[in-house]
């Protein structure tokens, strides 16, 4: 996943949550403009901490794997909130 796929799930899912810009960057501790900046794919840059904060607002998280391995099946039940098998 890229920044610009990332930017376009983070404001899908802050809308899904019912979060405004503002809402959401003060509960994740960035600067609303910043928030503005990566939800309009005009960041280029986000320090991972930063990200990490605003996935868990969200109630996401971080995984990494090989690149272009499949999700396993935990990871498929674990997205759709299902839980390890």
């Amino acid at each position: 996943m890229n920044i610009t796929e990332l930017s376009v799930l983070i404001r899908t899912e802050r809308k899904r949550a019912g979060l405004s810009m503002q809402s959401l960057a003060e509960l994740a501790g960035v600067d609303r403009t910043t928030l503005s900046r990566l939800e309009n794919q005009r960041l280029p840059e986000l320090g991972y901490a930063k990200l990490e904060r605003i996935l868990a607002v969200l109630g996401l998280e971080f995984a990494v794997r090989p690149a272009g391995a499949l999700p396993t099946l935990n990871d498929l039940k674990r997205d759709r909130g299902q839980g390890d098998v």
